[in-house]
């Protein structure tokens, strides 16, 4: 996962399949727990999987503020990057 793009299409793969959520409804502007119905559980579920993905250690600390699929987007980027 190189650019954004890249890492908004697995990210959203990984979410139609993890929750059972159509591809549709994850969007940028999606909110997590407003619009997609994703709790705390759930969040640390997908942190689990994006680790396994990017095979970097993801800091809870680094999701806390995440509130849409771009905030999560950005994120998975920056540790991505580093």
């Amino acid at each position: 996962m190189k650019t954004q793009e890249e890492v908004f299409a697995t990210l959203r793969q990984i979410m139609s399949d993890m929750f059972e959520l159509a591809p549709d409804d994850i969007v940028l502007s999606a909110n997590l727990s407003t619009d997609l119905d994703i709790d705390s559980i759930d969040a640390v579920d997908l942190m689990v999987r994006l680790r396994d993905i990017t095979g970097k250690r993801i800091n809870p600390e680094d999701f806390k503020n995440a509130r849409t699929i771009q905030d999560v987007v950005d994120t998975v980027y920056r540790i991505n990057a580093d």
